[in-house]
């Protein structure tokens, strides 16, 4: 079941440093505030803070008491208040009244803000505007990265793909950039960068301004190669139901930092249990990338090897008992404990996935991605939207539907608008809007056809006179080349033959054998080539925007050593766990290992979340 490792295969760098290098600034910024003092901290940082200082690392350092940063009067007693928070206005303002209360009930404290990953200016202008700018004393925790495992590393970044491709918002750009920054301080230099998206080029604009103003030191680089990919290049994946194991478990328990809470349903018992999904368990390491098809045949064999290593212990001596429950038992028991619960929450999930909905929700989205009855599909979807099976699943079809359509027919796109503004309200007329304007949810104008479309685009790319391209134009422009796409990068297998799930043959096994992911077969394209040369065609398509350069250490780059193999792939905007499966998978074939950075963990449900108004 477990896929075989290439003897040859490089070792991972070590990014438990990530972690050590963040706990430590944390602790020196909290040591600045000294003496007892209470902590307050915004909600989405409570998980990935306990990932990197827990409570009782915390106290140590003089914390008293933890609250969670909530927009009400605070109930603290301490002289001493610190504020660990995201540069968010509504945040900042938040503190403003507690601190302003504070004067006004003439209570004298000690506040200290601490800013992560960094500080805005406009932060610093509410606590002008406020009048509290002298009272408080401000700090950033340049905390960038988070490692989820060995090879996953995330900025926690979810609002990082509504601010830059909806609002056009491009302050975490930076981050973005510093983030890479720190990655090739302690690990680079990397010899050679790829990229492809708006967002990328600046994110490697940023990171090269901050390599080219910080001091060079040299040294043996454990990174090889660099790929930056943007979320809006690829919107078809994430649209896409997931199917491979951690996808599942994402999609219906909601993987948090790493860290997953399986209910009663899953336990059998009256009590939820939090577990850490990473490679340490080792249960689910081995099925975490697999066709859920498979999973259920490799944990009851898994059951029975665990059975018989229990039953060693019949026909044994006192020492041999001894030894046993010293060295193996304590394994066992761990594993038993593992083994049951992945088993409970694959019971779950067979339960919600195997119904026939779901096969239909399938079966629809295959078609779409093949370009197959698309009446019955759009047939299906109406269906699907009058039941009202659900807000985000009808919209993630539409999106499909769209995508991969070159836009609706007209009468198309005007009848499911109104059938889902009827089924789910009217409220949903800017969430149209939002999906228009990233061009995911768009209206075919008249004589558009994908041919016409490719040569208006083509026109607009290789007219370098224009400069770049509008953001109408580039709304325009993403609309219809999946097809085109389709066919010069075969994503779409051929359906002639059986694709045997229990042994892939290429990357588009995680998802049923339909379709290899856009953003994974560009990375495989351009390592394969070294380079955009000879895929024009397909830059052209996705409206350029790439680019390839020779790192700091080119010079090395003809030595086939270890680093040369090791390949970051950066998503902004976010990242499915099924394209990092596919990842993992090209790595065996090609003998790379990726390391997957990201803004964010994404999936359908939380893309199209974001883009709800």
């Amino acid at each position: 079941m477990a896929h075989d490792v290439r003897r040859d295969s490089p070792e991972l760098p070590d990014f438990s440093l990530l972690k050590r290098l963040a706990r430590d600034q944390l602790i020196y910024l909290l040591e600045q505030l000294p003496g007892k003092k209470d902590l307050f901290i915004e909600a989405d940082l409570m998980s990935p803070l306990d990932r990197i200082a827990n409570v009782s690392t915390l106290k140590q350092h003089e914390v008293d008491k933890l609250y969670k940063a909530e927009n009400k009067p605070v109930i603290s007693a301490s002289d001493q208040l610190c504020f660990l928070i995201r540069p968010r206005i509504q945040t900042v303002r938040w503190i403003c009244d507690v601190v302003n209360a504070d004067k006004a009930a003439g209570k004298f404290r000690r506040y200290k803000i601490i800013f992560t990953p960094q500080k805005f200016y406009a932060c610093d202008a509410v606590l002008e505007e406020q009048g509290i700018f002298g009272d408080v004393t401000t700090d950033e925790w340049a905390f960038y990265l988070l490692p989820l495992d060995d090879d996953i590393i995330s900025l926690e970044l979810p609002e990082f793909f509504r601010d830059n491709f909806l609002a056009g918002d491009q302050r975490w750009v930076r981050t973005a950039g510093s983030a890479l920054h720190l990655l090739h301080s302690l690990y680079g230099p990397f010899s050679k960068i790829y990229g492809i998206g708006r967002c990328s080029k600046m994110a490697y604009e940023s990171w090269r301004k901050q390599v080219e103003e910080g001091e060079q030191k040299p040294r043996q680089a454990e990174i090889g190669n660099v790929f930056l990919i943007d979320r809006d290049v690829d919107f078809v994946t994430p649209l896409c139901s997931q199917v491979v194991y951690e996808g599942l478990v994402d999609d219906i328990f909601k993987i948090k930092c790493g860290c997953v809470e399986f209910g009663p349903d899953v336990t059998s018992s009256d009590k939820s249990v939090k577990v850490m999904l990473n490679s340490q368990d080792k249960v689910f390491s081995e099925i975490r990338n697999e066709h859920f098809s498979n999973v259920f045949g490799f944990l009851s064999q898994k059951a029975r090897n665990l059975q018989t290593a229990y039953d060693k212990r019949q026909g044994m001596d006192i020492k041999q008992i001894k030894a046993f429950v010293s060295e193996e038992l304590k394994g066992l028991k761990q594993e038993h404990r593992l083994l049951s619960l992945h088993i409970g929450a694959s019971e779950s999930i067979m339960k919600k996935k195997t119904k026939q909905d779901f096969q239909e929700l399938l079966k629809t989205e295959h078609c779409l991605l093949e370009g197959f009855e698309i009446r019955e599909s759009i047939s299906f979807i109406e269906e699907h939207i009058n039941r009202q099976v659900s807000t985000i699943e009808s919209l993630k079809l539409l999106c499909l539907l769209s995508v991969t359509e070159n836009g609706l027919l007209p009468k198309d796109y005007r009848s499911l608008k109104a059938q889902f503004l009827q089924s789910y309200g009217v409220d949903h007329l800017l969430t149209f809007s939002n999906l228009r304007q990233l061009g995911l949810l768009v209206e075919q104008q008249p004589g558009e056809t994908l041919t016409v479309m490719e040569s208006k685009v083509g026109k607009l790319v290789n007219d370098r006179t224009a400069g770049k391209l509008t953001d109408a134009f580039s709304s325009l422009a993403k609309k219809g080349n999946f097809r085109a796409l389709s066919r010069k990068l075969n994503l779409v297998p051929k359906s002639d033959e059986e694709y045997d799930l229990r042994v892939p043959r290429d990357m588009a096994y995680i998802f049923s054998g339909a379709y290899v992911p856009l953003s994974c077969r560009l990375v495989e394209q351009v390592l394969e080539r070294d380079g955009w040369t000879g895929l024009e065609e397909i830059t052209r398509l996705l409206n350029g925007h790439e680019f390839s350069v020779t790192g700091s250490n080119g010079a090395d780059l003809k030595q086939k050593n270890n680093a040369q193999r090791i390949v970051l792939v950066m998503f902004l905007g976010g990242c499915t766990f099924s394209e990092i499966s596919a990842l993992r998978f090209l790595g065996r074939e090609k003998g790379y290992k990726f390391i997957v950075v990201t803004t964010a963990i994404t999936n359908s449900s939380r893309l199209m979340e974001a883009l709800l108004d």
